[in-house]
């Protein structure tokens, strides 16, 4: 009975964080367009941090409860979905059937975003993902903000005056928005302490790392906002927001959520299985982006394909360590 409820309450709590992601997002990107900014940046940060709402509350939630490595594993898990199964998702329902990468901007901020998601990994050299590490992680996002925002083109845009409407109708359509926003950042919260709780259960029962779970489960559901909301762009053919968001939903969690965990609690890998693989194919996904990013400025068909072959694989090894 108990392991029956707490299917119930890990099921729940998913389809809630995932739920709740999505209201956040579309109330954040809906007021963000008021404010004048690019596609890149609104993606980057605005739909980037409130796709990262649930990494951070899971992750918090797992450190106060002393297991965070859950946190670790889910963002992980998180960053390679992004990096492969966004991806391919992505080209496979855009139009050209590729991805375009023009902007200097963007080419500069897929290598800070690749460094960015090796960086916990070479951090976990020990181990330990210490208070320190916490604090250079943190940094490390520090500067990349302070280099993106030091020149203003690369962030304002100037919308037509129909697409901003009265100050009026701006007014009570942002303070909808911002409800909107912060009932779904409560039910976040809610839903991420249902999935501490039950990951706990499952890991005692099955003898499983609590990384894994994070890794294997967590990672992919916190993942399907980036998931969707790639689909949804590239359909559009918006590609600043497809790449926006990708690297924004990687840089986030992998420097600040992971930064702020490990200096609540420290996070110690419990398996050596868990960081040889996840670190191998971590590693492997971040360079084949890049390489991939930087071969005519395009990420092709054959290539999206053979990033979603290595989101199958990994899971399949996953599988087959533990």
């Amino acid at each position: 009975m108990e392991w029956f409820i707490n299917v119930a309450i890990f099921s729940a709590s998913c389809g809630v964080l995932y739920l709740s992601g999505e209201l956040v997002i579309s109330s954040l990107v809906r007021f963000s367009r008021f404010l004048g900014l690019k596609e890149f940046v609104v993606a980057f940060f605005v739909m980037a941090f409130a796709a990262s709402l649930p990494n951070l509350f899971v992750g918090i939630t797992s450190a106060l409860a002393e297991i965070p490595q859950l946190s670790l594993g889910d963002i992980f898990g998180n960053n390679f979905t992004a990096l492969t199964l966004a991806v391919a998702a992505a080209i496979i329902f855009s139009p050209q059937k590729e991805i375009q990468i023009e902007s200097q901007t963007i080419k500069n901020s897929s290598i800070f975003a690749i460094f960015t998601a090796i960086l916990p990994v070479v951090l976990l050299i020990d181990g330990v993902l210490s208070r320190i590490d916490g604090v250079v992680l943190i940094c490390f996002f520090v500067f990349y903000v302070g280099w993106l925002f030091s020149k203003k083109e690369r962030f304002s845009k100037v919308y037509k005056e129909n697409e901003r409407g009265l100050w009026k109708n701006i007014l009570k359509e942002s303070v909808k928005n911002a409800l909107k926003a912060l009932l779904g950042i409560i039910l976040v919260f809610i839903a991420a302490k249902g999935i501490v709780s039950s990951s706990s259960f499952f890991a005692f029962s099955f003898k499983l790392p609590i990384s894994l779970i994070g890794l294997l489960i967590v990672g992919f559901g916190n993942a399907l906002p980036e998931v969707y909301f790639s689909i949804t762009s590239a359909r559009r053919g918006e590609t600043f927001m497809i790449l926006g968001n990708l690297l924004g939903s990687i840089v986030i969690p992998a420097t600040v959520v992971l930064g702020i965990v490990s200096l609540i609690h420290p996070i110690v890998i419990e398996s050596e299985s868990f960081l040889v693989v996840s670190r191998f194919f971590m590693i492997a996904a971040a360079l084949f982006f890049l390489i991939f990013s930087k071969t005519h400025n395009t990420i092709s068909k054959k290539e999206g394909i053979f990033l979603f072959i290595l989101y199958v694989i990994f899971v399949f090894s996953l599988i087959s360590f533990f």
